[in-house]
This record gives structure tokens, sequence and C-alpha cells, in this order.
């Protein structure tokens, strides 16, 4: 008896500390600084494995993403249905669903961090930033994201992603600004030859 109260004493302390790790007030801060981008453009550096790249980064609600890589022949690029990573060297490109991927959750055309299928599972309360860590409720395994924001005023700083591998990248972004007017292929790739994910090879027009 006295083993199964001390157990039941410390699942208790956790469900307690990590019900008390999601701050509401944040959550509901980034769901309306999220919600209230349109475009955004500016710079990024990315670092994974590491190694560092920066370049142009490109942001269009809902589902539109491009990522310009400066020293590498490379483009990421979402068009609302599915994310591209086009490498110009061999001319190729390999898709996945934007869904399947964790960075879905900035682009929705509502994002919903409190109600929907995001589970914000922890936040963190800084001197100068917040930061909201979350995944996929039921896709838990496909990785998780932290988004990381400037309080004042609220605005995107940067992202690290853990892929379901384990492997993480970070982006921390500099010197971003409103932006819509973007050109009207901006976050197209025409026809190259594709590489499915799922296997098989495909052309995208």
């Amino acid at each position: 008896m006295k083993r199964l109260a001390i157990i039941s004493f410390v699942c208790a302390l956790f469900c307690a500390a990590s019900h008390a790790a999601v701050d509401s007030a944040s959550v509901a801060a980034a769901e309306k600084y999220l919600n209230s981008i349109t475009g955004l453009t500016g710079d990024f550096v990315q670092s994974s494995a590491g190694s560092k790249q920066g370049g142009t980064f490109s942001m269009l609600r809902p589902g539109r993403v491009r990522l310009d890589y400066k020293n590498m022949p490379v483009q990421l690029i979402s068009d609302g249905r599915d994310l591209y990573f086009f490498d110009k060297s061999l001319d190729q490109i390999t898709t996945i669903p934007i869904t399947s991927t964790p960075a879905g959750i900035l682009v929705r055309k509502n994002i919903d961090l409190q109600n929907a299928d995001i589970n914000v599972i922890e936040t963190v309360d800084g001197k100068n930033t917040f930061s909201l860590k979350m995944n996929l409720r039921g896709q838990e395994g496909l990785g998780h994201m932290t988004v990381v924001f400037d309080k004042n005023p609220v605005k995107l700083n940067s992202w690290s992603v853990v892929d379901a591998t384990g492997a993480k990248t970070d982006v921390a972004f500099r010197g971003l600004k409103t932006k819509t007017d973007f050109g009207k292929n901006y976050f197209q790739i025409q026809r190259h030859k594709t590489v499915s994910a799922s296997g098989g090879d495909d052309y995208y027009d």
C-alpha cells in the first residue's frame, strides 16, 4: 500500500508538472500572431548536423513556403499541397505531403493551437522570447516542432524541427517583413523529374 501511495504521488506530481508546462497565454499570443500573418519574407540561417547554410525565406498563407539557399543549388518549396525539395544540380525534385511535416502547422488557413489536431506539449518563457513545442495529435512519431517568438512585439524568431529519425534542424530568421505581392508562380516549380517519397517517378507541371 505504501508503494502504491508513493507511485500515485509521483504520477500526480509529474502530471501536474506536465500540465503546468503549457502556458495558455503564450499559446493564445502565438495563435493570434500567426493568424494575423498573410505573407512574410526575409533571411534565414539553417543549422543541421553541424553545418550552417543561409538564404532567403518567403511564406504566404495558406500553404505556401519557399526557402532559397545561397551556397547550395537547392530550393525548398510548398505550393499549398506538397512540399518539394528541388536539387537544381540534378534537376530533380523529391516530394512529400506538407500535412505530414510539423512545419505545415504554420501555414494553415486557420491556425488553432488549442482545440484542433495541433498538440502544444510545452511552452517556455524567456526574457525577450517565448516558445511553443508542438506536434500533430496521433502523428507524434513524425516528429515535433518548437517555434520561438519575440515578445514585444510578438514576431516569428526561429523554429526547430525534429523529424521521425531524431534529426534536428534549426532555422533562425532575420529581417522579416510583411509581403503578399509575390509573383504568380513564385511558389511553383515547373516541369522537372520528380522522385516520390512513396516510390516511383512522376512529373510535376
